[in-house]
């Protein structure tokens, strides 16, 4: 170490002792084995090292996070306080804090939102509202506010989206239904609130974005922004969220989130055949993956995301069905795990799990910015199953929100050529080609996880019919 020994450690005839003000650690400390690395012929100090091992805590006692710096936050950070209830019984007073602790609960599914427990927003929501105490009290970059009113069966929630720095209310929606739409198993009450939260961040993060220079960016928008560029449809939008994602990585290196969004880009940007060295790609979304789990192991998006550039740049769908097999053990409500993991079955001709997943992945997704993403792998799993007509629809409505997204043209031909619309088959064709003028069945049939079976050749035939060369 030279120099720097002396810096990081001091010793004794007895002690060696490391200044934790000067060290970061990669990964939850504590994680890793205590002296890991350490081979010394000496019984005595292995007998020490022996006893520590097989009481870990031990060690953990030894340092204090606080001593560490912070992670920087690359997630915005939202309330939601519960809602005022005006008029009505004892027990309609209850509905405001309920709704907001399902809205808290649904947008905790986000891999791009960071919310404020519901029990710290209940506490600061006692007193009349100030927004500048949410902001520093809870630090939280957006909330939800408002009041509730119920007469007879219907519930009127009228809300507001703020932005805690500026106070600018970004939106204010009334939400209205039947006490038993708003409370029942669905939610479709509180999906609706958190779906408009969900765009309203994406919308904003992308807005600020466009007018200003990277180092003008928050760093809660920089990975909002650069995710929800990599998924519309002008490629100048993906180019320009490599840039936003990188800025993120810059700010924040050891957020383990940033680098596996790093990863994805360079999954679509081989497998849409927009990468103009896919070898090098493939290496650094892999690699990407991987640091993202050295960071934080216990992270079930991380490992969705590896799983994901494995079973698409790789073809290693053991390794990608440990990873989402793992992830959903870890939370079994993330939703792109679950996506994902319908994409692999159908790929592998196992519709019904397929079908099952997807539709268990739209349901705890509502506020993601890449909808379209959602609606094409299922109509991929709607394929394995032959149901082409729902296939069909869930393909053009994803290409109305993203035109760009090949594997959802390749959905769409092979359901309209299984439904006998040879010629609309044929114009899909020509603007897949025209997307991709490489494109052959061949490569197809060779880079696609399901080239090797029955989804794959299905697929083969419907391109070939569709003139695809």
């Amino acid at each position: 170490m030279g120099e720097s020994f002396g810096e990081v450690l001091s010793s004794t005839n007895s002690d060696i002792t490391l200044d934790l003000t000067k060290v970061a650690f990669v990964g939850r400390p504590g994680s890793g084995e205590f002296l890991e690395g350490i081979d010394l012929r000496e019984e005595g100090f292995n007998r020490w090292l022996s006893g520590i091992r097989l009481n870990p805590e031990q060690v953990f006692s030894l340092y204090s996070l606080a001593s560490q710096p912070p992670v920087a936050p690359v997630l915005p950070l939202i309330a939601v306080l519960p809602f005022r209830t005006i008029g009505g019984t004892a027990d309609h007073a209850l509905l405001g804090d309920w709704l907001a602790e399902e809205a808290c609960r649904s947008l905790s599914r986000s891999n791009l939102i960071a919310v404020i427990s519901h029990l710290s927003s209940r506490a600061l929501a006692q007193n009349a509202i100030d927004i500048a105490a949410v902001r520093s009290q809870l630090r939280s970059d957006y909330c939800v506010a408002g009041s509730l009113r119920v007469h007879r069966n219907e519930i009127v929630l009228d809300a507001d989206f703020i932005d805690t720095a500026s106070g600018r209310i970004l939106w204010t929606r009334q939400f209205a239904g039947s006490t038993e739409r708003f409370l029942s198993g669905s939610a479709e009450g509180v999906g609706e609130i958190v779906a408009a939260v969900g765009r309203a961040i994406a919308d904003d993060a992308i807005a600020h974005a466009a007018v200003r220079k990277l180092g003008e960016l928050e760093d809660h928008r920089l990975l909002v922004a650069g995710v929800g560029l990599m998924h519309r449809s002008a490629l100048r939008d993906f180019a320009q969220s490599r840039e936003l994602i990188e800025e993120a990585l810059r700010r924040a290196p050891r957020a383990a989130e940033a680098h596996a969004w790093y990863g994805k880009w360079h999954v679509l940007s081989v497998f849409n055949g927009w990468s103009t060295d896919p070898a090098k790609d493939t290496r650094i979304a892999i690699d990407c993956a991987a640091r993202a789990l050295d960071i934080d192991p216990e992270s079930s998006f991380c490992l969705t995301i590896d799983g994901f550039a494995h079973n698409n740049l790789l073809r290693r769908t053991d390794i990608a069905c440990a990873r989402y097999d793992e992830a959903l053990r870890r939370n079994p409500n993330e939703s792109l795990s679950w996506l994902l993991k319908g994409a692999l079955h159908a790929f592998m001709d196992e519709a019904g799990i397929a079908i099952a997943s997807a539709e268990k992945a739209r349901r705890l997704s509502p506020i993601d910015p890449f909808q379209y993403y959602y609606e094409s792998l299922h109509a991929t799993a709607l394929l394995a199953g032959d149901r082409f007509e729902e296939a069909l629809a869930l393909a053009e409505r994803s290409i109305s929100r993203h035109d760009r997204h090949l594997s959802t043209l390749r959905a769409k031909i092979t359901a309209q050529h299984h439904l006998g619309m040879a010629e609309e088959a044929r114009a899909s064709g020509s603007e897949l080609l025209r997307r991709q003028p490489g494109f052959t069945v061949d490569a197809y049939l060779r880079g696609h996880p399901a080239g090797d079976h029955k989804l794959g050749r299905k697929v083969a035939a419907a391109l070939s019919a569709a003139g695809i060369p």
